[in-house]
């Protein structure tokens, strides 16, 4: 039987999601910097409407896990999360570099602009096959590593690619949790921490 399969990315500036269904996928794209988390479950409403399908009709979701927008990531992390806990089906977490080499060709890297003069980089022996784990560094270095491979900019992936991708891959393999390559900016401020009384 093959899989029913909704994909959602709220990874960048743009809600994106997919409806994957005997073959076939339908897509809802809408650019938004913010609201995504209003937006996400009508969108999704929108979508399994057009299609005639019910939630109960989802056999696996799919959501991309990073980098990106720290919030943006969550907002679908919690979603797919949660739709795969209220329906009993799969969650297939899809990293986003990942994600943006589906849509390419051959051995490739796979270059997103990660601000502060740096970017994210990884390199791919195939689409979905990587070579190298994801790393940041600076741009220059990130040119380098990408060497003569083609390559592949974010950060917006092809939702309906993710969702074929996501039909076939292993829950186990992908699980879906946020993936941070740049470590947290905030620190904890020892200072104001309040001490705890000791017991007696």
């Amino acid at each position: 039987m093959s899989e029913t399969v909704l994909a959602i990315d709220t990874g960048a500036p743009r809600l994106q999601l997919a409806l994957l269904r005997a073959g076939s996928v339908d897509t809802l794209i809408e650019d938004m910097a913010q609201g995504q988390a209003e937006r996400l479950m009508p969108a999704i409403g929108d979508l399994l409407g057009r299609n005639a399908l019910r939630y109960a009709d989802l056999t696996r979701i799919a959501v991309t896990t990073g980098p990106g927008s720290f919030t943006g990531l969550r907002i679908g992390l919690s979603a797919a999360r949660g739709l795969g806990l209220a329906l009993n089906v799969p969650v297939v977490g899809v990293p986003t570099l990942l994600a943006l080499s589906l849509g390419a060709a051959g051995p490739l890297a796979v270059l997103m602009d990660a601000r502060r003069g740096e970017a994210y980089v990884q390199r791919f022996s195939a689409p979905g096959l990587a070579e190298t784990e994801p790393c940041i560094t600076p741009m220059d270095n990130a040119l380098a590593i990408a060497g003569a491979l083609r390559v592949e900019p974010g950060p917006f992936c092809d939702i309906g690619l993710v969702a074929r991708f996501a039909a076939a891959a292993d829950p186990g393999t992908f699980p879906p949790e946020a993936l941070y390559v740049r470590g947290a900016d905030a620190k904890p401020q020892d200072r104001f921490r309040v001490a705890r009384r000791e017991e007696t």
